[in-house]
């Protein structure tokens, strides 16, 4: 009897610990269910932070909630996929509400189709500008002009997203909108501006992990510069980047020649057309012009114009021998590859320091 009474208890003993062992599981699961859930739902919220301001002011929020829990940026540190539907502001403080990611991209520009390409949504392009020649794949693309596009073509290829800039395309941008075509438009002035560029792109094509690659290919290579050239003198710096052209404060050229340890000797605003005597009288120590495209045996024009140019025989980078070529692409469009651009025009003013 004593023997069946032991087994008896512990029979119930070990059908209470199975029981109170179910239940610890059963609210293990349920608080790790919850956790997780509010995980999702803050790393949703924070996989579109809140990235500093640019010269975009570019901003993103959930459509049809605008509370400040809800506020979406392109800044993806985690790489989350994007939301949708979701709501964009452009440069010009125009909304564009997606559903999805865009499947059909017309891009405007260069720098556009570089950035499209090299987050690896370049099979969603149905149409570029005339002046698109990066990536390769890029050249078997319908062509849909230059600064004056041609808008039949344009809505004959039914783009879910135009890409563009507004200040070199206004008059095509509004005619765009005008029929009903999203249109997102950027005018960034700044190294970081082109990379939060990038990031908005990322995460309205759904792209925001290949995107944050390619903007920390950007940083990096930023910090690779400065780190090189923070202790360097500054030389003065003259930089033509079309025949008679340079550019002044307020632009990316300008920033990229002080990120490359230079100091830009045009101080005026924006760009414009030198004075030959004002860059005599600067003398600067560097000279930097843009390659072009030329036919064999030709010479670039603007080197023949630095070298024929009245008085600039005298000028310390021509007397020394300290005139550059760099590649024009990445030097002037505000794309991935600029980082490209930076980094040459560092190799020429400090050679020593950046190989």
């Amino acid at each position: 009897m004593k023997v069946k009474q032991a087994q008896a208890i512990r029979s119930k003993l070990l059908f209470t610990l199975m029981v109170m062992l179910l239940v610890l599981l059963t609210a293990a699961c349920g608080s790790a269910s919850n956790s997780n859930a509010n995980t999702s739902g803050n790393s949703s919220n924070a996989a579109f932070g809140n990235p500093a301001q640019t010269e975009q002011n570019a901003s993103t929020t959930n459509a049809g909630n605008t509370g400040s829990n809800n506020t979406n940026t392109a800044a993806d540190t985690n790489a989350q996929a994007t939301v949708y539907p979701l709501t964009v502001k452009d440069v010009t403080g125009t909304e564009l509400t997606f559903q999805k990611a865009p499947e059909r991209i017309v891009t405007l520009l260069p720098s556009e189709t570089e950035v499209v390409y090299a987050i690896g949504a370049g099979s969603s392009v149905v149409g570029v500008d005339d002046f698109s020649n990066y990536p390769k794949e890029a050249a078997s693309v319908t062509r849909i002009g230059g600064m004056d596009a041609d808008i039949e073509k344009i809505v004959s290829l039914k783009p879910e997203l135009v890409l563009a800039s507004y200040t070199m395309g206004q008059a095509v941008v509004d005619k765009l909108r005008s029929l009903g075509i999203q249109v997102y438009a950027t005018d960034p002035k700044t190294y970081d501006a082109v990379m939060d560029k990038i990031k908005q792109i990322g995460a309205i094509l759904d792209k925001s992990s290949e995107a944050e690659a390619v903007a920390k290919h950007m940083a990096d290579v930023r910090e690779q510069v400065a780190s090189a050239v923070k202790d360097a003198p500054k030389p003065n710096v003259y930089l033509e980047f079309s025949p008679g052209w340079t550019v002044g404060k307020g632009e990316f050229l300008d920033e990229l020649i002080t990120l490359a340890g230079g100091t830009n000797i045009a101080t005026n605003q924006g760009w414009y057309e030198i004075d030959p005597e004002a860059v005599v009288k600067s003398n600067p120590e560097d000279i930097i012009y843009a390659s072009m495209t030329l036919k064999e045996g030709e010479k670039n024009p603007i080197l023949t114009a630095i070298e024929t140019r009245p008085g600039w025989s005298t000028i310390n980078a021509i007397k020394n021998k300290q005139v550059f070529e760099v590649d024009q692409d990445p030097l002037t469009r505000v794309g991935p590859r600029l980082a490209e651009g930076l980094l040459e025009v560092a190799k020429k003013l400090h050679p020593d320091l950046i190989r």
